[in-house]
């Protein structure tokens, strides 16, 4: 084909209301029904074939422990080495796929879940993760939607990318993907980033093995049927849930690991990274290792600040998907003069927040994920319960009898170096520390400090020198830093996403930097009327 591709404007997709009386609230309602009503039994797919081990596992609702939703098949050693040889097979052809033929299997992907699919995966994501409709709609559906449209948009970008050519010759950057397959790991806390941790790095002809977390391989799957429905030959995604420890020994010692793609805990990637290191030299290259980890977000208020503007931000920010974000708010400091107002006003939403089923639209919030996360975090709860100088002033109540409730819990300290003001809880859990109005610079100090993370964080003052100040004093505690608004809700292409410090590789998903890591650029250089003599002008006698 004679011509110059170029990608379908990129736009984000609208987020539905889904509000009463819509026909996206009661065909959602309708596919909830249908889905919750079936036990489905899942493959590990291998080179498009689909594996069945025996060894078997279920996935149930977190909200309702006892209704199985599936039974999947979990990978063994064998199985891994069976999918990365699936990938290095399908990369010989892959690999060399001209770019728009391998970008349009993602943009037909894009478009299925725009239309027909995003109530299935809306749905799975509601029932076997435990969201609202509304935090459904924003991940599965549409910030999954804006990965494939903006990745394959960052990626013709990168193929733009060319040298200038000095007289008599042509200089060309030929980006190559990697040389060997990317093993992608993937949370249950976020539909998308489960799609796009194996599908950016396979937009520029890498290939994949992805195990996705084991509480989130309903909606795993239907993401894998999704993307084979929109043209993906078979091999170049290898879905492969299982235990990970075993898999991830099989995956650290193949010679042809050529990246690593992650998202989960900081004590998982560091012993990753770890073990690469000491196997650096097994590999036929350096392998790219891409994570996004472990939060400790903050919400610092200056005593300029709007209360009604920060109370809203605390509820949003820290309790919306039961603070299972990377981004949720988990810390606050809040100035003396203030707090009255800022109570009030969160206590008295606090008590409209409704807690249940995801399916029963005015709940705003549902379970946590699972046994170990409600185990954890309750176990956060109690000590707050026995510990001197911390009072739970909301919450504090959990229930476990039907789902892994926690109600939302707000919790006053005296002591700024408090564990919950500290460790990552990862639940329905937000700790307060209130501060004198003169203490303001100390306080930004201590926000910098407290943690070893720097994932997301906000700032809340109207007072411009006070934001100005914040700027400087925080400039490095947060990868994602918001000015007056939650730290919570980054979009595609307008907030790329990632933290530095104990918080990952800070590669920013979402943008054209996360899609660099996926290439090794050629530099190629013609020269059309080579030299035919070795002598310089330099060397003439006179």
């Amino acid at each position: 084909m004679n011509s110059i591709p170029i990608v379908p404007q990129t736009v984000n997709e609208p987020v539905l209301s889904y509000a009463p009386g819509s026909p996206e609230r009661a065909l959602l309602k309708e596919t909830l029904a249908r889905m919750s009503g079936e036990e489905i039994e899942i493959p590990l797919i291998i080179g498009g074939r689909e594996v069945r081990t025996g060894d078997m596992e279920a996935q149930t609702m977190p909200h309702n422990h006892g209704h199985v939703l599936a039974r999947y098949h979990k990978a063994g050693p064998n199985e891994v080495r069976q999918a990365i040889d699936a990938a290095m097979e399908a990369w010989k052809e892959w690999s060399r796929w001209p770019w728009e033929d391998r970008l349009a299997v993602f943009q037909r992907a894009a478009e299925l879940l725009a239309t027909r699919w995003r109530p299935i995966l809306n749905a799975a994501t509601m029932l076997g993760q435990g969201k609202n409709a509304y935090q459904a709609e924003i991940d599965a559906a549409c910030e999954f939607i804006d990965f494939l449209r903006w990745n394959t948009n960052f990626a013709q970008q990168i193929y733009r990318e060319q040298p200038i050519s000095g007289p008599g010759m042509w200089n060309r950057l030929d980006h190559r993907p990697l040389e060997g397959f990317v093993y992608a790991v993937t949370p249950f806390n976020f539909t998308a980033i489960a799609g796009n941790l194996p599908s950016a790095p396979a937009m520029l002809g890498n290939v994949a093995v992805w195990k996705p977390a084991q509480t989130a391989v309903y909606s795993g799957y239907y993401i894998m049927k999704l993307l084979e429905e929109a043209g993906l030959p078979p091999g170049v995604i290898n879905f492969i849930p299982g235990d990970p420890i075993p898999m991830t020994d099989v995956i650290l010692n193949d010679r042809n690991l050529a990246g690593i793609h992650f998202t989960g805990s900081t004590a998982v990637f560091q012993t990753i990274w770890r073990t690469v290191g000491e196997k650096i030299g097994s590999y036929r290259s350096y392998p790219r290792l891409v994570g996004e980890t472990g939060g400790k977000d903050f919400i610092v208020a200056h005593a300029s600040a709007d209360p009604l503007a920060l109370s809203t931000a605390i509820v949003r920010g820290g309790f919306e998907y039961q603070g299972q974000k990377c981004s949720a708010a988990s810390r606050l400091y809040i100035p003396e003069s203030l707090w009255p107002t800022v109570r009030e006003h969160t206590l008295g939403m606090l008590d409209k927040v409704r807690v249940g089923d995801p399916a029963d639209f005015r709940n705003f919030m549902g379970a946590v994920i699972d046994r170990k996360a409600y185990d954890k975090i309750t176990g956060y709860i109690k000590h707050a319960h026995e510990a001197d100088d911390v009072e739970v002033i909301a919450g504090g109540t959990y229930d476990d009898s039907t789902g892994y409730f926690i109600q939302p819990t707000l919790v006053q300290v005296q002591n700024s170096a408090y564990q919950l003001m500290c460790e990552e809880v990862f639940g329905p859990v937000v700790s307060l520390y209130v501060y004198p109005d003169a203490q303001w610079e100390d306080t930004l100090r201590i926000v910098d400090k407290s943690t070893p993370y720097a994932l997301t964080g906000a700032v809340f003052a109207t007072e411009r020198a006070a934001l100005l100040q914040a700027d400087r004093e925080l400039r490095n505690a947060a990868g994602n830093y918001y000015v007056n608004d939650k730290p919570t809700g980054a979009v595609v292409g307008q907030q790329p996403f990632g933290g530095a410090r104990a918080s990952g590789t800070n590669d920013k998903a979402g943008s054209i930097l996360n899609m660099l890591r996926w290439i090794s650029p050629r530099t190629i250089k013609e020269t059309f009327a080579p030299a035919h003599s070795f002598e310089y002008p330099f060397m003439g006698e006179k």
